[in-house]
C-alpha cells in the first residue's frame, strides 16, 4: 500500500500532459458513443488498462461431427466468432466474420451444418442462421424481424423446433422448420400467455417434443407437445400450483424423462418421471445445494450434471439406466457450463473459469461405463494479455448479518492488507442471478490500480440459496434487499483493513437499480456510484420494457397496473427520490435494450441534473443490454477507472 501514497501526484501529472478539457458532450467511435460530462481519458489510463483489455476466452460450443475436433467462440477482433479447434492446444480456425457478436449455436445430428443465432446492435432479435463450416457460407432461415431462439434439431437432422414472436411481435411461440427449406416454417405451438415456451428435447422418433414453459425462476411447467395433433399435455407441475419444474430429457425407453424441480425441496433436484406409471424419484435428495445443469449422451445411456455449492461447481455422472451418479473429483475448482457430449458418447466437452483463468474448453474422456471417466484435457490457452494471473485475488467466502439476522454471503477480493483499503461494492443483476468467483480481469484491474478491496454480495432474491431465499424481495418486500447493502456497509466499518470512508458501489440491469437505491438511501455513506443499464423507475421499466418479457418481470417487481402496487413502486423508484442523492454517478446504457430501455437511464441523468447533482453519462448507439463490442468497452473501462480515481480520493482534477 506504500506505493499508493505516490499515485495521487503521478496521475494527477499524467492527467495535466493529457489536456484537461471537459466537454460537455462528444462522441467515440465514428460517433456510436456518446459522451456526455465525461472528461477525455488521460494517456496514461489508456495504456495501464491495454492488458486488462485484451484478455480472451474460448468457452466450449460443440463436437464436430467426428468428436475429434470441438468449436469455440473466441475474440480476435471487436466481437466474438465461432472457431474450429483440431486438437488439444492447438490453433482456432475463424469460421465467421460479423460485425456482430455470436449467440447460440447447435451443430445438426449426423451432419455437419450449425445452426446459429445472432442479432443487430444489441436488440436481441435474434435471428437463425445456417452455417457450412467449411466453406463459411450461411443462410438466413428466419423472418430477419422477430426475435428467435434456440434452435433444437430433431434426431435425424432434418428440421428443428425454436422459439419465434414472429406470429405477433410479443409472444414467444414454438416453431418448427426444415432447415434446407425456410419457408417450411410452421407455427407448432402458439403461447397462450405472456410466459416464456420453448423447446427441451425430441423424442427419438420425432413425434414429440418436451416443452418448458417458464413462468418465473420458481416457477415452471412442461408440456409433451403431440406433432401431429398439434396438441400438448402438462406432464411436469400443476396448473394453478407454484413450483419450478424444468424438462431436460427422454431417457432411452422414451417412456420417462429427466427435469429439475424445487417441488419436493427449498433447492433445485434432480428427478426422473416415469411417464406410463406417473411415478417420480428424486435422484439428489442427498445434495443439499441447486442442480444447475445437465446433459444427456445421443443414445441417452450416459448423462451429466452440475451442482452450485456456493457459488462453485461440482461435476456428477450419472447412470440413466439405474439412476446412480458419481463425482468427478479431477475437474479444478471453478464454474462448469456448456456440458456436451461427443457423437459416440465417449467423451464430454465442458467450459471451465475460475478466478484465475477466463472460460477455456476442456473434454473429460469417458469409460464404457456411464460412472467411470478417464483424463481430463485443456483444450485451449486464452490470452491474458501478459497479465501475471498469479497474482490475483483469490475470492474468500464470506457473510455478514443483516437487519433481520439472516445471514448473507458474498465474496471479498482483497490484497495483504497493510493499511485500510477502498472499497468497491459490485452488485448482481437478475435478481434472479448470482455472484459467482469467476474470472474477472476488471475485479483485479480495480485491486491492483486502486489499491481496492472488491466485494460481490449475493443480497436477498439471489439465485442458488432455495427458492425461499429467491422470494425474499418479491413485490413489497423490494426495499429489503437494499436494506442488505446497508448492513454491508456496516459490515465495513467493523473491518479494520477496509476503509468505511471511501465506498463506491457498481452494477448493472437490476444492479443498476440497487446502485441508484443505494445512492438514495446510504448517499452518506458512498463516495461514488456506477449505474449500468439501470432501472431507475420500476413502473416506466415495465411500461416501456418489451413486451415478450413483461408478465416475465411483473412477477418479481409487482404488477403496476395495480393501484396500490403502482404507488409503492412509484414510492420506492430512485428517479423520484432525486433530492436524497448527493453521490457522483457514472450512468451508462446501450441505446438498443430491450430489458432496460434507454429512456430509463435518460430520465435519471435528467433528473439528477436538473437537481444540481454530479452525473456522467455514457450511451452507445450499437449496444444493447451490455456493452459486447470491445471497441465499446475499453472506453467504458477507461471511464470507470477515471471516475473511481477520481472520485474515491486518488485524482485531483
Amino acid at each position: 500500500m506504500k506505493k499508493l501514497l505516490l499515485l495521487p501526484c503521478l496521475l494527477f501529472i499524467t492527467f495535466l500532459s493529457a489536456g484537461n478539457t471537459h466537454a460537455s458532450e462528444r462522441t467515440e467511435n465514428n460517433g456510436n458513443l456518446i459522451l456526455k460530462n465525461i472528461p477525455d481519458i488521460p494517456n496514461g489510463i489508456k495504456s495501464d488498462l491495454s492488458k486488462y483489455q485484451n484478455v480472451r476466452s474460448a468457452p466450449f460450443r460443440g463436437f464436430t461431427r467426428s468428436g475429434d475436433e470441438i468449436y469455440i467462440t473466441t475474440r480476435f477482433g471487436n466481437v466474438s466468432q465461432l472457431h474450429k479447434v483440431k486438437e488439444n492446444g492447438g490453433a482456432r480456425r475463424q469460421i465467421t466474420f460479423f460485425d456482430e457478436p455470436i449467440g447460440s449455436s447447435a451443430r445438426q445430428p449426423s451432419g455437419n451444418s450449425i445452426a446459429f443465432t445472432m442479432d443487430a446492435g444489441g436488440t436481441e432479435n435474434n435471428q437463425i442462421y445456417l452455417l457450412n463450416p467449411e466453406d463459411g457460407s450461411t443462410t438466413l432461415l428466419t423472418d430477419g424481424k422477430s426475435r428467435n431462439g434456440g434452435p433444437l434439431w430433431e434426431r435425424s437432422g432434418s428440421r428443428f423446433a425454436y422459439q419465434s414472436t414472429r406470429r405477433n411481435g410479443q409472444s414467444n411461440d414454438i416453431w418448427m422448420m426444415n432447415h434446407n427449406d425456410p419457408d417450411s416454417a410452421e407455427l407448432i405451438l402458439e403461447s397462450p400467455d405472456g410466459t416464456w415456451w420453448g423447446p427441451s428435447d425430441w423424442s427419438d422418433d420425432g413425434e414429440k417434443i418436451l416443452i418448458q414453459n417458464y413462468i418465473s425462476i420458481t416457477n415452471a411447467k412442461s408440456y409433451i407437445l403431440d406433432i401431429q395433433s398439434r396438441t400438448k399435455e402438462i406432464v411436469l407441475g400443476a396448473i394453478g400450483k407454484q413450483s419450478f419444474n424444468a424438462g431436460l430429457a427422454f431417457d432411452a425407453s422414451q417412456k420417462g424423462i429427466f427435469f429439475i424441480t424445487n417441488e419436493f425441496d427449498d433447492f433445485n433436484q434432480l428427478a426422473y418421471k416415469n411417464l406410463i406409471t406417473n411415478e417420480v424419484t428424486v435422484l439428489t435428495e442427498s445434495i443439499p445445494w441447486d442442480v444447475d445443469g445437465f446433459a444427456i449422451s445421443t443414445d441417452r445411456q450416459k448423462a451429466t450434471f452440475t451442482v452450485n455449492e456456493n457459488g462453485f461447481s461440482s461435476l456428477y455422472l450419472l447412470d440413466t439406466q439405474s439412476k446412480q451418479f458419481s463425482k468427478v473429483d479431477e475437474i479444478p475448482i471453478g464454474l462448469i457450463g456448456s456440458m456436451q457430449f461427443n457423437q459416440g458418447g465417449d467423451k464430454l466437452g465442458l467450459t471451465l473459469n475460475n478466478y484465475q483463468s477466463p472460460a477455456e474448453s476442456y473434454v473429460l474422456d469417458l469409460k464404457d461405463n456411464p460412472l467411470l471417466y478417464g483424463d481430463l484435457t485443456r483444450w485451449t490457452f486464452s490470452e491474458v494479455g501478459g497479465l501475471d494471473v498469479s497474482r490475483f485475488a483469490e475470492p474468500e467466502l464470506i457473510s455478514f448479518q443483516t437487519f433481520d439476522d439472516r445471514s448473507i454471503p458474498a465474496f471479498l477480493y482483497a490484497r495483504e492488507c497493510k493499511d485500510p483499503q477502498p472499497v468497491i461494492i459490485s452488485i448482481h443483476g437478475g435478481p434472479e442471478s448470482q455472484s459467482r468467483p469467476s474470472f474477472s480481469q476488471t475485479v483485479q484491474l480495480w485491486i491492483e490500480r486502486l489499491g481496492a478491496a472488491v466485494i460481490r454480495p449475493n443480497v436477498r432474491g439471489s439465485d442458488g440459496y432455495g427458492k425461499q431465499y429467491l422470494g425474499l424481495d418479491n413485490g413489497f418486500l423490494r426495499e429489503d434487499s437494499v436494506r442488505d447493502i446497508g448492513a454491508l456497509l456496516d459490515w465495513i466499518e467493523k473491518q479494520p483493513c477496509l476503509d468505511s470512508k471511501r465506498v463506491a458501489v457498481i452494477g448493472g440491469s437490476y444492479g443498476g437499480y440497487m446502485v441508484l437505491a443505494s445512492a438514495t438511501n446510504y448517499s452518506d455513506r458512498l463516495k461514488a456510484a456506477i449505474d449500468i443499464v439501470g432501472i431507475s423507475n420500476f413502473v416506466t421499466f415495465l411500461e416501456n420494457t418489451e413486451d415478450y418479457r413483461r408478465d416475465l418481470r411483473r412477477v418479481e417487481y409487482g404488477d403496476e397496473r395495480d393501484p396500490e402496487m403502482r404507488a409503492f413502486l412509484q414510492s420506492i423508484s430512485p428517479n423520484n427520490n432525486i433530492e436524497k442523492i448527493s453521490v457522483p454517478i457514472l450512468v451508462v446504457q446501450g441505446e438498443n435494450d430491450p430489458r432496460v430501455p434507454v429512456t430509463e437511464s435518460e430520465q435519471v441523468v435528467q433528473s439528477l441534473e436538473q437537481n444540481g447533482k454530479t452525473v456522467w453519462y455514457m450511451n452507445a448507439l450499437n449496444e444493447g443490454h451490455g456493452f459486447r463490442k470491445k471497441e465499446n468497452r475499453d472506453i467504458y473501462e477507461q471511464t470507470v477507472i477515471l471516475f473511481l480515481e477520481k472520485y474515491l480520493g486518488f485524482l485531483i482534477f
